[in-house]
């Protein structure tokens, strides 16, 4: 697709090393259009976000924390947000465990990848459980609460992500085996964060 070829390259106006202005084209031996610098001939690349989170059970229940923040200001979410250089996957999913629920928590074992292509981002959700039976919201949360399986709200979840996580879990609590999940969220054309059921899930695998 052409948005797919494209991407948001064309935002990139100036070089980010010797701030001189861009041109955007392909470069040789490429595919795709890149920024290029018109004065030091460096290409800017750009490269999926990840996002570690954690998805904690705790008596048969499910931590969720309400987004005190834009996008997605009131919706509910699992304790997840942007990987840190210098730490590992499960090693960022505590920490922001910690920043956004108060919570201390062991990861037990990795849930579900999803990648987004749309936006460049990648969701590694880990499964987890409380240290201590504590939490409270941190700055970017307004409130957490633990949800009985039934009670999740899905009305008011925060992204698409969120929803395929909780539901993937779902079903497999209804099997009765937790498995890993892979996936591809494939977002709609123009739809925002809070239009969490505009996307088809694809390539999904479990083991």
């Amino acid at each position: 697709m052409l948005w797919r070829k494209f991407g948001n390259v064309r935002k990139i106006k100036f070089c980010q090393w010797c701030g001189g202005p861009a041109k955007h084209e392909i470069p040789d031996g490429e595919e795709k259009i890149r920024a290029i610098c018109t004065l030091c001939g460096k290409i800017a690349y750009q490269n999926p976000k990840m996002v570690v989170g954690c998805l904690i059970e705790h008596d048969r229940k499910i931590l969720l924390c309400k987004r005190n923040i834009e996008p997605s200001l009131g919706l509910w979410t699992l304790p997840a947000g942007y990987l840190e250089i210098g730490e590992s996957a499960a090693e960022g999913a505590i920490r922001e465990t910690w920043e956004e629920a108060g919570a201390e928590v062991e990861v037990i074992s990795p849930f579900a990848q999803l990648d987004i292509p749309l936006i460049g981002q990648t969701y590694v959700i880990f499964l987890a459980k409380l240290k201590k039976p504590q939490f409270s919201p941190g700055p970017e949360s307004s409130e957490c609460c633990l949800f009985e399986v039934d009670d999740i709200p899905f009305d008011s979840l925060a992204f698409s992500s969120i929803f395929v996580t909780l539901n993937l879990y779902i079903e497999d609590v209804k099997s009765g085996k937790v498995k890993f999940h892979y996936g591809t969220i494939n977002k709609r054309l123009g739809t925002g964060p809070s239009d969490i059921r505009a996307f088809t899930l694809d390539y999904h695998l479990q083991v």
